[in-house]
């Protein structure tokens, strides 16, 4: 076992590795409004109608609508059911494609625009009817049914880091340049959703698996605990064996739990000998920090559930097939088994750690886009992410089991000279499945050339809005600063996926 404090290091940008991708036009923001009637739903129709029965009273809808009192009187009570359901998912799981998807050549192919734009890849057909992806994408296609893709979303920033601040926090990147964790940030939502859904003693409130996200030599904020503290910052595991991504990962300090490193049966007696002689010298919240990590890697190591769900190979042999023998796959398959043993919220990086000058497996396809997505990227995130959804599917935990695709942002419509795309936020892809979000669906879309939202656009708010609901927690539930100060977790909009 083995546990690093994390070290803060700023270092100067290097701008031959700080890719901050090229100008684009801003897309304008839609906000949905009641002109939208393709996305009222029923269920929002019955929230809306019973927010309006509070606020108005029952003859001015009767007057609005030309509802009868008996339909009025259902609907109310039906939208008090609706608010009165338990929660869809308890658990979640982010696939996080650190580098930024080609959606194009991925969830949102564009095979009628010109060959400058539309690349090397053909489309296929899904399991939903009019729905395509890439043809490297033929086990993700077959699921298509259990998932929602939004293919409208987009924000304001093509650096890494940033991008990824956005998509973790749901908030705009609080700083320029590259940027490192600072305590001031805000959370990640596996940070707020282990505050607002603490586990049960002895499993850690939120996990990351395999490494943490680096570029320009640096961790990157937007994946900690920010102004909510350590305690709610996910620690790291690495699931055991597997084919690791090419390319360099490295922890640079971040909170690293390694099994197999000390006899369990040793820490058990070094831990009772610690608690009958240390007397810890000075102010207690001295040491909250230190303490916190060696009590979580005590009860990690001690207890039987995190210990048990690490120990993936007693999985059955058809299940280990199905995941394969890659880092990727064998970190989603341990992702899947610590939900089980009570851990709130599992990261998945599916790539490399460290971006390394787009040099690896990881999505920041500057140069040879579609040969590295074809022979290394879409492989293994295809199959892992398909064996994920049908596992789940077949142990019935799908429906409380919530997982996000998520990334930083798209990459840029035309190609470029070395066969690559660079960054583009202007408009780009991600996925949910589980937790009572209605697959088969897409939501929203993107213009002829896969650069501009062409209708419901929405931002990483939004996601982070859906994702809160879905876990039956409200999206405007009340986190509390250092200072006591009460901030709303999201300002983003619940999108009309259930």
């Amino acid at each position: 076992m083995q546990l690093r404090c994390r070290g803060m290091i700023r270092i100067d940008s290097n701008p031959q590795t700080c890719h901050s991708g090229p100008m684009m036009p801003k897309p304008r923001r839609i906000r949905r409004g009641p002109a939208d009637t393709k996305a009222c739903s029923r269920r929002g129709l019955l929230r809306s109608s019973g927010a309006l029965l509070a606020l108005g009273g029952l003859g001015g809808l009767d007057g609005l609508w030309g509802l009868s009192l008996p339909d009025v009187l259902r609907m109310r009570a039906e939208a008090a059911a609706l608010e009165a359901q338990p929660p869809r998912a308890t658990s979640l799981i982010i696939v996080y494609l650190w580098g930024g998807l080609s959606h194009i050549d991925s969830l949102d192919p564009k095979p009628d625009a010109p060959p400058e734009v539309r690349g090397e890849f053909r489309p296929i057909s899904t399991a939903t009817p009019g729905v395509a992806f890439s043809e490297h994408l033929p086990l993700l296609s077959r699921h298509s049914e259990k998932l929602a893709v939004i293919r409208s979303i987009h924000h304001d920033d093509a650096a890494h880091g940033r991008g990824m601040y956005w998509n973790l926090t749901g908030h705009k990147p609080p700083r320029v340049g590259n940027i490192p964790p600072l305590s001031g940030d805000w959370p990640s939502i596996a940070a707020m959703i282990s505050r607002l859904r603490p586990p049960s003693g002895g499993v850690p409130p939120a996990v990351r698996i395999p490494y943490p996200l680096v570029d320009n030599g640096t961790l990157q904020a937007g994946e900690y605990g920010g102004w909510l503290g350590v305690k709610y910052e996910p620690i790291i595991m690495r699931p055991s064996g597997g084919v690791p991504f090419a390319g360099v990962s490295r922890s640079l300090g971040a909170e690293t739990f390694e099994f197999g490193a000390i006899d369990a049966a040793r820490v058990a007696r070094r831990e009772e000998l610690r608690s009958r002689l240390e007397h810890p010298p000075g102010n207690e919240a001295d040491f909250a920090s230190h303490d916190h990590f060696r009590a979580l890697a005590r009860d990690i190591l001690l207890g039987s559930a995190v210990r048990e769900a690490h120990d993936i190979d007693r999985e059955h042999p058809r299940v280990l097939e199905a995941y394969g023998n890659h880092i990727g796959g064998r970190s989603l398959l341990l992702a899947r088994r610590l939900t089980e043993a009570g851990v709130p919220v599992v990261q998945v990086c599916c790539a490399a750690g460290d971006l390394n000058g787009a040099s690896g497996d990881m999505w920041d396809t500057h140069g040879d886009n579609f040969n590295r997505l074809k022979h290394r990227l879409l492989p293994v995130f295809d199959r892992s992410v398909s064996a994920l959804l049908e596992d789940l599917s077949d142990r019935g935990t799908l429906g409380t089991t919530l997982v996000a695709v998520l990334t930083d942002f798209g990459r840029t419509p035309r190609v470029n000279g070395a066969a690559g795309r660079d960054h583009y936020p202007g408009v780009y892809s991600v996925a949910l499945a589980g937790g009572g979000i209605r697959g088969g669906q897409v939501y929203g879309s993107s213009d002829g050339l896969g650069a501009l939202p062409r209708d419901r656009p929405c931002g990483p708010p939004d996601i982070h809005a859906t994702l809160f609901h879905a876990l039956g927690l409200s999206p405007r539930a009340e986190l509390r600063d250092p200072l006591g100060r009460l901030f709303p977790a999201t300002d983003g909009e619940v999108l009309d996926l259930f």
